[in-house]
């Protein structure tokens, strides 16, 4: 009889974030795979655990996935942890998720810990309706190309962001979503946890004035007053045309950004661009 892969979520900072069910399955386990086998098992240690750990992360886990895979199939249970918060989430653990559904072994969720949800929790930002969009890309052109296309979503915008590139994201954000209310969340259960709230030029200033340091969630609310996003209402072809000239993009990807920020299927800007020709 097969095993289960169980998905436990750790702690994101302070180690009494821990559910009672993480605990018991820890300690359960025939094999918990970690991220960061040292990183485990101080967390393992704190709580008196004792049970075999092996690495799994983004360099191993091609490799990984299908020998864990085999020991589920031949009947062992696994636990599967991240450094912090929930296994998958801006995370490794989707190829092995994959391999095990394909071979019909059981997949157990073990909530928990998340950043994601406790800074939106404590941002202060609307809750109703949110997206988490992981990290920005790291080069300003495909960091921009990211936000335009973001610009229509409804609801609050969700990111991680390193200290070393949360001044370059605030200030290309500001430009291509307008001022938007904005809060910094760092250091989230931990010593030194902050909620920056204000404005993404507020935000911007802040990060002018000191170096933010540790984990970083950014949130940037919806539009507000005169930022609130209007859609562009000239010909679609020379948009098009524009788009391709400034920055590289070919008609195909140039019309997929047009319909994004327009609010409308791919298809829909095609008809409209033909009719404007």
């Amino acid at each position: 009889m097969a095993g289960t892969l169980y998905l436990v979520a750790t702690p994101i900072g302070n180690l009494e974030d821990i559910t009672l069910r993480a605990l018991r399955v820890l300690g359960e386990v025939d094999l918990i795979a970690c991220e960061d086998t040292r990183h485990t098992r101080k967390l393992l240690s704190h709580y008196e655990i004792s049970r075999p750990t092996i690495s799994y992360h983004e360099h191993n886990e091609r490799e990984r996935a299908p020998l864990l895979a085999a020991r589920l199939e031949a009947g062992e249970n696994i636990a599967l942890v991240s450094d912090a918060g929930m296994p998958l989430v801006s995370d490794p653990g989707y190829r092995l998720v994959r391999e095990a559904i394909r071979r019909g072994i059981t997949i157990a969720p073990v909530p928990g810990p998340s950043a994601i949800i406790a800074a939106i929790a404590g941002s202060g930002l609307p809750t109703g309706q949110f997206t988490f969009a992981g990290f920005l890309p790291p080069k300003r052109g495909a960091r921009r190309a990211r936000l335009a296309e973001m610009a229509a979503t409804q609801g609050t915008l969700i990111f991680y962001e390193a200290p070393h590139r949360v001044r370059k994201a605030l200030a290309d954000a500001c430009e291509v979503l307008g001022d938007r209310p904005c809060v910094i969340a760092r250091e989230l259960t931990k010593v030194h946890e902050e909620f920056a709230r204000g404005t993404l030029s507020e935000m911007l200033a802040l990060t002018g004035e000191r170096t933010l340091k540790g984990e970083i969630v950014l949130l940037v609310g919806p539009a507000v007053g005169d930022n609130r996003f209007k859609p562009v209402q000239g010909s679609i072809s020379e948009e098009v045309e524009e788009i391709m000239r400034s920055e590289g993009l070919d008609r195909k990807s140039a019309l997929k950004r047009i319909a994004r920020l327009r609010g409308i299927t791919r298809s829909e800007a095609y008809r409209r661009m033909v009719a404007d020709s």
